[in-house]
């Protein structure tokens, strides 16, 4: 029982961290530099990783909670 929580746990944690990494790439695409104010580059750092960490994060949670939802589509139908 507790081989399956744990490989839960690594499941979801290295989603979590593939989709931060991922959107953190995506929002380079993005010219935040026009938004920031001068001499605030910290702020900003920090702006754009905590972005990237909810957006990241937002998206394993679906994706996560959409597999585990399609696998319990099973149960539905007998298999």
């Amino acid at each position: 029982m507790y081989t399956v929580i744990g490989q839960q746990a690594v499941i979801v944690m290295i989603s979590h961290l593939l989709f931060i990494v991922i959107a953190f790439w995506a929002l380079q695409a993005l010219h935040f530099e026009r938004l920031i104010r001068r001499d605030h580059v910290i702020q900003a750092r920090v702006l754009y990783l905590i972005i990237a960490v909810a957006l990241g994060v937002t998206i394993s949670n679906f994706f996560l909670d959409y597999f585990i939802s399609a696998k319990q589509l099973g149960n539905l139908f007998g298999s």
